[in-house]
């Protein structure tokens, strides 16, 4: 990857606390993108007059883009300005914001989606700015803070948009949400954090960036639309086949390269690979809950025999917000537990906590506390993942490849979500005889399923082995202070 300059903060850096909380401000901004538009994509089908199946391109084309583009501008945060590249990816999300509030068009609204997508790399290069400004010590910590937020802003943003869209509001109220709410992470962006120059050597592989793009767009356009086409369709199985070739070619390209996009050797490193393959599971995890949950509760009982006739906003505010609240509860304290007990050790609680809470959705959902209980369970797991694994990954890679090596486990975890949403999808096709409303014994494959990929998320961490760092005192201490401000 070439010669590595690892930057040392410099006297005017915002304090630590102040810094991790506007980056965590950062972060969040991908999950409030990521979940406000899925609970309003039938409302958007409703009043733009367009067919499911359309309007689904709102969040394929998003996860389309965001695959594509953010190892290209981890990598780029890796070598230049981290902070240009912060704002430069925020100023493409804003006018993505802007243009989806303002447009009744639907292909317009699409190409909004694909302009939000850069959203995703906001979570790579924060883990680059962080690595480059706060003493080793610190680092574990609130990274985990700065992570947990992930978890936690994909509950926000449901409750968020239960509450504006209450009655039969406008969908566009939701993108405005999200203008005032990229606005106001800029500012942040520009006034928190430090400007510094060039960190690493090397140059961009574009041809490989190129290669990556297609391959990971195919194989999740196979994954999204599946579904809709037909998983044995010509279109299904050649986005499929032709995205794996595509990452063949790649990988083999890659590993010819000095100066590779995305360095195979990094990629192979064991811990990094079950760690990667870990974070695949958690992010299905997390939308087995999240659509799981959001539909379970919405089902009318009377129609069904199951279910608890939700509304939205009741959905998001019963059922949905203690889960949230829990996630970011998780999050404040999961840095001190990480500092004290290791990346590996808190995951294993989480994993074990996930799979507690799922295999109670599948077994107890009858009442309305029990799925409550279960929705906590399954939001600290998920929030204890996404603080934790990130953390494990970079304990393990130069300080040059911390943007695309964060980069590429936001992908894993976006896989992992697709994969899932797909396996939603599919289940909940199974209709009652007579009804369109899903089958009971479809959710409850569905949480089974979040069991099982939990327990399997537990396997790889288990299985993984970490290199052996040595830690400044001092500087752990300093790092505890800081979780302790943050808990």
């Amino acid at each position: 990857m070439g010669q590595t300059e690892v930057a040392r903060p410099a006297v005017g850096t915002a304090r630590p606390a102040v810094l991790v909380s506007g980056l965590s401000l950062v972060v969040l901004t991908v999950a409030v993108l990521q979940t406000a538009v899925v609970p309003v994509l039938g409302v958007i089908g409703t009043q733009l007059g367009a067919s499911p199946v359309a309007v689904s391109w709102a969040v394929t084309a998003n996860l389309l883009a965001a695959i594509a583009a953010t190892p290209l501008l981890g990598r780029l945060a890796d070598m230049y300005s981290k902070k240009r590249v912060l704002l430069g990816v925020l100023i493409v999300v804003l006018i993505g914001s802007v243009l989806a509030a303002a447009t009744s068009s639907l292909p317009l609204l699409i190409v909004a989606r694909v302009l939000q997508g850069a959203s995703y790399a906001l979570y790579p290069i924060s883990v680059a700015v962080l690595r480059e400004e706060l003493p080793q010590g610190r680092l574990a910590g609130a990274m985990a803070v700065m992570s947990g937020t992930l978890g936690f802003g994909g509950g926000v943003g449901l409750v968020v948009v239960g509450l504006l869209m209450s009655g039969n509001a406008d969908y566009h109220r939701v993108f405005w949400l999200t203008t005032v709410f990229t606005v106001v992470v800029l500012a942040i962006v520009v006034f928190l954090v430090p400007a510094r120059g060039r960190t690493a050597g090397g140059s961009i592989d574009w041809l490989g960036a190129i290669g990556l793009a297609i391959g990971l767009s195919a194989l999740l356009l196979a994954i999204t639309q599946g579904n809709a086409w037909g998983w044995l369709s010509g279109w299904t199985l050649g986005c499929a086949l032709g995205g794996a070739a595509v990452l063949v070619a790649w990988w083999l390209w890659e590993k010819r390269r000095d100066h590779p996009l995305v360095s195979t050797r990094m990629l192979t490193l064991p811990a990094v690979l079950l760690t990667n393959l870990a974070t695949v599971f958690v992010g299905m995890g997390l939308y087995f809950a999240f659509l799981g949950l959001t539909q379970f509760v919405q089902i009318p009982r009377a129609a069904a025999g199951y279910g608890f006739g939700a509304t939205v906003l009741e959905s998001s505010v019963v059922f949905l917000l203690p889960g949230a609240l829990t996630g970011f509860a998780v999050a404040l304290v999961s840095g001190r537990f990480i500092d004290r007990y290791g990346a590996r050790r808190v995951l294993v609680i989480g994993a074990m906590a996930g799979v507690l809470g799922f295999v109670l959705l599948a077994v107890a959902h009858d009442q309305r506390w029990q799925v409550i209980v279960a929705g906590i369970l399954a939001n600290a797991y998920i929030s204890l993942g996404y603080g934790a694994l990130p953390a494990l990954v970079v304990a393990q890679v130069e300080a040059g490849e911390t943007g695309v090596a964060t980069g590429m486990n936001a992908i894993a975890r976006t896989v992992g979500s697709s994969v899932a949403a797909a396996v939603v999808a599919l289940l909940m096709g199974r209709s009652e005889p007579g009804t369109q409303v899903p089958m009971e014994s479809s959710f409850v494959i569905v949480f089974v399923a979040g069991a099982v990929t939990a327990a399997f998320a537990l396997i790889l961490i288990a299985l993984t082995r970490t290199r052996r760092t040595t830690v400044d005192p001092d500087a752990l201490a300093q790092s505890r202070a800081m979780n302790h401000e943050w808990g």
